[in-house]
């Protein structure tokens, strides 16, 4: 499928052609991933793209939570199920390659189908093996997306009179985020059995099976839920040795979490002002009160629209030099382009660009409007949590704490306090996440431990949470009560699952389910809540 360079000939394939050749490709492999330097860069099933044929280039953009790409494909080569696409980014002068391939799993279908199916033979022995006395029942991992059970975990049932658990393992070949997914699809497994028994038997627990070395994250999150609704119980399985193994997940360790000090907002504009004045004076004029001035550190601030970071200032030491200059750039994620006096021009256009694709009343097929959604409702919801939380304070409210991440978590949506200064988290997700409700835990869990990690102030007096040492929260006194979790989207793209695990978490959190808005971006209010102990 491939041919000479662009304009090379009669052989160079035309933009509507390759743009209908990447859609046709996508649509076929729902799953699909995207390859740079053999990386996984996109997971099509969570990544979103456009592909268009526009002033005679192919343009392909793609986007998620974490990243964004645009690129004019020049070229492309059909290789036994993947397509190599031949791309120019803005700026660079060399083509650089993509690949799309069928799933990010790199395994073949048959390799992988095969490798799950000795998962599943596996298992069955050891669960057979080690609870005598019991009948290993019904494993399987077909795919079922009414109840949005995937063919990566094998569940199945553990029977014993009028007595039975819920069972489901992941194998070691599975992707870590997979691995780290499986608490979700064993609470919904559990409930499920328990929904659509036969009323002979009460199934009393869920027994979890991961790969041996990767049950931190189950192990935490398992600890916060609520063993009065059912006997839980972790173990990991060597797929070498066979052996099945208990994990006490009340005990594992102290968490990963740090808090670094929180730098002053204004002296980090002020130091990056020149670079910012520059950058503003290319925004068009009539758009410059729509800009967010965002300091993503001491040394760095970024502008955004909407939430989306489209330029940036860093403030640091000159090369060969102890001076300070404005490294200034401009284009999100992979499109970062240095500014030069040079593409000044190009700058303000794609500025012009933005500014016009991306507002409330703008087009949903343009991407600069459906690019990351979810820092455009962040955007909404900081800007009018005052009237639609009114219990919660927007005064103290900090936005993507970096200070929060542990291992490949991620980052805090929101983070606040309410009027009796006790914690708030936030999460919020602009499009369904079956995963929502743990990962949260996950923010809620190490917040909670830096509250509880309490120390003397400096000149006496009662004990600081870590938040209160490092800077946060100046002039609240914060509670030690537990913090409240929150979680909010769209009333039409929570995940039919979020309630059915919210349920199951531990009775010592207090969460809240609020769903928004539909057409948030134009109108952003509160449809309904939902609280525990409803």
């Amino acid at each position: 499928m491939g041919a000479g360079r662009p304009g090379s000939g009669p052989e160079s394939i035309a933009p509507d052609r390759l743009a209908r050749s990447i859609e046709d490709y996508l649509a076929e492999h729902p799953a699909a991933a995207v390859l740079e330097d053999g990386r996984v860069v996109f997971d099509m099933r969570s990544a979103h793209y456009s592909v268009t044929e526009s002033y005679g280039r192919c343009v392909l953009q793609l986007w998620s939570d974490e990243r964004n790409l645009m690129r004019t494909v020049v070229d492309m080569q059909a290789r036994a199920q993947c397509l190599r696409l031949m791309t120019r980014r803005m700026g660079a002068s060399r083509p650089q390659a993509l690949e799309l391939v069928p799933t990010s799993d790199r395994r073949t279908p048959t390799a992988r189908d095969t490798t799950r199916r000795n998962y599943q033979r596996l298992l069955e022995r050891v669960l057979t093996q080690a609870f005598i006395g019991y009948k290993v029942d019904g494993l399987r991992s077909a795919m079922d997306l009414e109840h949005s059970f995937g063919p990566a975990y094998v569940r199945g049932r553990l029977l014993k009179g009028t007595t039975a658990d819920a069972v489901i393992g992941v194998g070691e070949a599975e992707s870590a985020a997979t691995i780290d997914g499986i608490l979700t699809l064993g609470v919904l497994w559990l409930d499920y059995c328990r929904q659509h028994g036969d009323g002979r038997r009460h199934f009393g627990g869920l027994k979890v099976v991961v790969p041996a070395g990767v049950w931190r994250t189950t192990a935490e999150r398992m600890a916060w839920l609520n063993h009065a609704a059912a006997n839980f119980q972790l173990f990991t399985l060597d797929e070498k040795t066979e052996e099945l193994a208990a994990v006490d997940f009340h005990d594992t360790g102290n968490l990963e979490s740090r808090l670094i000090h929180l730098f002053s907002s204004e002296s980090a504009i002020e130091r990056c002002r020149a670079g910012l004045d520059r950058l503003l004076e290319l925004v068009p004029a009539e758009a410059r009160d729509r800009v967010e001035v965002h300091p993503r550190s001491a040394t760095e601030v970024g502008l955004l629209l909407h939430g989306l970071e489209f330029a940036r200032v860093h403030h640091r030491l000159a090369a060969r030099s102890f001076e300070h200059e404005d490294e200034i750039t401009f284009g999100a994620g992979l499109n970062e382009t240095p500014l030069t006096e040079e593409n000044e021009g190009l700058c303000r256009e794609l500025f012009a660009r933005l500014f016009f694709s991306r507002h409330p009343d703008g087009m949903p097929s343009d991407p600069l409007f459906r690019l990351q959604p979810e820092r455009w409702l962040e955007s909404r919801l900081r800007a009018a949590i005052d009237e639609l939380l009114p219990g919660l304070r927007g005064d103290l409210l900090y936005s993507q704490v970096p200070a929060l991440s542990s291992g490949d978590r991620g980052l805090l949506d929101l983070l606040t306090v309410d009027r009796n200064g006790r914690l708030a988290v936030i999460e919020l997700k602009a499009d369904e996440d079956l995963h929502l409700p743990l990962q949260a835990l996950d923010y809620w869990i190490r917040v909670r431990a830096l509250n509880e990690d309490r120390q003397p102030a400096p000149a006496g007096g009662r004990p600081l949470s870590a938040f209160e040492r490092q800077g946060y929260f100046a002039g609240a006194e914060i509670s030690v009560v537990a913090p409240r979790l929150l979680l909010a989207a769209p009333a039409l793209r929570i995940h039919p699952a979020s309630e059915p695990v919210l349920r199951y978490l531990s009775p010592q959190i207090e969460w809240e389910l609020i769903a928004l808005s539909e057409h948030w971006r134009r109108e952003l209010k509160v449809v309904f809540r939902k609280h525990s102990g409803q």
